[in-house]
């Protein structure tokens, strides 16, 4: 216990350890609704809207997409954050460059799609920052039933990258399907039952009154 209190004070010393956050060594477990059963042969990720041609996916195909590997501090709403966690997947931006994803101009959100309806938004700037993963493993493992297999949308702040903007975990979905592509916002799940649509760690932006 001596030496998580030691650990949290060296981060927050450090400036990684965002206001009203606590760290913890464990990764707990927090969605809404049951956890989706995962078919290889019948799975499909979805990309479409504001895009010149839409994308359909299937696993083997998903998975010949460009990875990265990205460590990243995670912060939840929930006043826990997690150091150093390890992700592979992914990146938009990879995606963009190599002409893989063709944007309109009017492209300007990014909604994540996942099970049982569930959505996610983020602005396309922040979508395309090196922060933002669509992913598959963490820690060197593919990702666990719970926290979202076969893919999750994962956002966090890079140590030592001040000029990414970092939001709280909510903002990537787990199990996700697909992404839209808008020219205005739409409030995703956690948006709509009133938690903070912009969702800044540094700012505290944890929901929209008070």
């Amino acid at each position: 216990m001596f030496e998580r209190f030691q650990q949290e004070a060296r981060m927050r010393q450090e400036g990684r350890l965002p206001p009203g956050q606590a760290l913890t060594r464990r990764f707990p477990v927090l969605h809404y609704g049951p956890v989706p059963e995962f078919h290889p042969e019948t799975w499909t990720f979805l990309i479409w809207g504001e895009v010149e041609e839409p994308l359909r996916l299937s696993w083997a195909e998903f998975l010949q997409l460009p990875r990265r590997r990205v460590v990243m501090d995670i912060h939840c709403v929930t006043r826990w954050s997690k150091f150093d966690t390890v992700w592979e997947g992914v990146a938009l931006r990879d995606l963009v460059d190599a002409g893989l994803l063709r944007l309109k101009p009017t492209a300007r959100y990014v909604i994540q799609h996942a099970a049982f309806g569930f959505t996610a938004n983020l602005p396309l700037e922040v979508a395309l920052q090196e922060n933002f993963l669509l992913a598959t493993h963490y820690n060197g493992e593919p990702l666990t039933p719970e926290h979202g297999f076969p893919v999750r949308g994962v956002i966090g702040a890079i140590p030592g990258r001040e000029d990414l903007k970092v939001t709280y975990f909510w903002k990537g979905a787990k199990w996700l399907q697909g992404l839209e592509f808008t020219q205005h916002d739409r409030l995703g799940f956690w948006e709509r039952a009133g938690y903070h649509n912009e969702a800044d760690v540094w700012k505290e932006q944890r929901v929209q009154w008070g």
